[in-house]
């Protein structure tokens, strides 16, 4: 019954957007706070330390502060309003330090870490990031897709349009709920006229894309809609359209007087990585970290090759049939793999949440580095696919901690969601799910070259020493095979978003996509990697204290555990899992270095 009905607040939360979306919230932190004191009776209460409710308590005001106010139904992000923000972030944080945690057992210690990593995120936002200032793809709204990750990848609004939500043809209640949606648009973009004052010239220009999209995906909605459907409804798609049309006709023309660095420099990238990412590392880890996993996935992938010489060469699926074959068969394949192989616990939900996933035939000519080796074998894509896993396991194993139970702010989790989708692609290649399939083991160490490579790319963009369009040449010349050169060749650079005010197009490919999302979210391009890197300690770890404690390390024990702690910065998870909480007291002693 109790998860079964967070279950149903989590679907209403995910689903919604603007108000509703900020009501349904509100409710999900209520009922998990509820939940989290008497899920089972008095005996609950009394396992709680002195002192949590008080954090949990601070966590709902905090998540009720962090939302802005609404003016006609668009969030405010004007500069009264960051003033606003300044002063409430040295409040929740004096609150916070006056909590108590000495006495606190390690898994509500890390909650509490979880609410300064909350706040510390808001203050990088406000102090050095601000999207609302510089970045004009903040003002997207109308989102056609779900993210894979437990909130959109990088930074949005707060009252998003999630078009992947409703069923057609809609419903009268539907009809009214887009409609009220769709009204944020005009002044919200009005409102954004005045806060774009920044001078990030490729976020700017690249920003562009985002909300030329934004008008191709509204033609195409009322172009949907059916005819009968309210008036008020087409009217509200209409403004829209007119709305954003004027927005991109204004970047256009201030485009021009942007012309300084889009990255948040090297100590700044740091602060972020460390007290709001809670990743125990710096800029420099992280390069030496991604410069060694890349060339270890040229070689490994080189000797792959050599050793598979006399094996065919894989070849693509020729039609929809055979790609609808290939798929159900991989997936066939990886979830009878995971369960025979005792890697974790698998359940139905786990199988469904992977079919809905499986794509569909792309011809020749349209493929990305994705679809380029999932139409070979799509079954290491598929192990990246854990964010399915991850994604259901919320819905249906809600963790108990209120502060866990939705996703965490400014993509804290994305150290865990990415580190471990990654890493899921080694690790089973590892454990022998490719060795009847030898050739899909190059396809593993391609993806894992790729990503480090754009990783690469994206840290001399945030430290200011490549453009966009520089980090995506490095991204396609070292990505195996030429497999991202596609887009390069494509397209001029121009295309890329990033070199000219008239160089635009209703397409962006996938390379400039990517390189886009690691400019504006410092630190998502590496955290695939590194991420994976503290996994491969965590279990390291784990495995050792098994060994010296005289018990066996079983994987499907390490990953229950693993992802009975929610989807939370990796650093956390090392130290509720293991008791080693030397990767947090690093970042604490930064933090105390730098004065915070």
């Amino acid at each position: 019954m109790i998860r079964r009905t967070v279950e149903l607040v989590f679907g209403v939360a995910a689903a919604k957007s603007g108000s509703s979306r900020l009501r349904a919230a509100r409710v999900l932190v209520a009922v998990a706070s509820l939940f989290a004191s008497c899920a089972n009776g008095d005996q609950a209460v009394e396992t709680n330390p002195p002192g949590y409710q008080q954090l949990v308590d601070l966590f709902g005001q905090w998540r009720e502060f962090e939302q802005p106010p609404l003016e006609n139904g668009a969030p405010v992000y004007t500069e009264a309003r960051m003033q606003t923000v300044r002063d409430g972030i040295d409040r929740f944080r004096q609150r916070l330090r006056a909590i108590d945690t000495a006495e606190w057992p390690v898994e509500q210690q890390v909650d509490w870490h979880l609410l300064r990593a909350e706040i510390n995120g808001l203050d990088f936002h406000e102090r050095v990031l601000k999207p609302w200032n510089r970045d004009p793809a903040f003002y997207q709204t109308v989102w056609t897709y779900r993210s894979d990750t437990p909130a959109h990848e990088g930074p949005t609004h707060h009252n998003l349009l999630e078009l992947w939500t409703y069923e057609f043809p809609l419903t009268a209640a539907e009809q009214e709920r887009l409609r009220d949606e769709l009204k944020v648009i005009p002044p919200l973009l009005q409102q954004a006229r005045g806060n774009l004052t920044g001078n990030a010239r490729d976020l700017w220009l690249s920003g562009i894309y985002n909300i030329r999209q934004q008008g191709s995906d509204l033609q195409a909605l009322r172009e949907r809609l059916a005819a009968g459907v309210m008036p008020s409804l087409v009217v509200a798609v209409d403004d829209a359209i007119a709305a954003t049309a004027d927005f991109v006709d204004w970047l256009e023309a201030e485009a021009p007087s942007r012309d300084s660095w889009s990255g948040v420099s090297i100590q700044e990238y740091n602060w972020h990585l460390q007290q709001v990412w809670y990743v125990p590392l710096t800029w420099h880890h992280e390069r030496r970290i991604l410069e060694r996993e890349l060339h270890r996935a040229w070689s490994s992938l080189k000797l792959e090759e050599h050793r598979n010489r006399e094996l065919p060469e894989l070849q693509p699926v020729a039609d929809p049939q055979g790609y609808d074959a290939l798929a159900e068969a991989s997936a066939d394949r990886l979830m009878a793999f995971l369960e025979r192989e005792d890697i974790l616990r698998v359940e139905p939900w786990m199988d469904a949440a992977l079919r809905e996933q499986l794509g569909q035939y792309v011809p020749p000519d349209q493929r990305n580095f994705f679809t380029i080796g999932s139409h070979l074998d799509p079954t290491p894509l598929y192990t990246h696919f854990y964010h399915w896993f991850d994604l259901a396991r919320m819905r249906e194993e809600p963790h108990p901690s209120p502060l866990r139970q939705s996703p965490l702010l400014f993509n804290i989790f994305t150290s865990r969601a990415e580190g471990m989708a990654t890493g899921f692609e080694e690790l089973t290649m590892h454990a022998g799910l490719h060795d009847e399939h030898r050739r899909a083991r190059e396809i593993v160490w391609i993806l894992l070259a790729q990503r480090a490579a754009r990783g690469l790319g994206s840290l001399d963009a945030q430290a200011n020493r490549k453009t966009m369009t520089e980090a995506a040449e490095f991204h396609a010349r070292w990505t195996p095979r030429q497999w991202m050169n596609r887009d390069l060749e494509k397209v001029g650079a121009g295309d890329l978003g990033v070199e000219g005010e008239e160089a635009y197009s209703d397409h962006m490919n996938l390379l400039a996509f990517e390189q886009q999302l690691y400019l504006r979210q410092p630190g998502y391009g590496t955290s695939y990697v590194t991420g994976k890197a503290q996994l491969d300690r965590m279990i390291s770890v784990f495995a050792r204290q098994k060994l010296e404690q005289g018990e066996e390390f079983r994987l499907s024990e390490f990953f229950e555990k693993f992802n009975a702690a929610g989807l939370i910065p990796m650093s956390l998870i090392h130290w509720q899992l293991t008791g080693d909480r030397s990767g947090i007291d690093e970042i604490m002693r930064a933090a105390e270095q730098a004065g915070d």
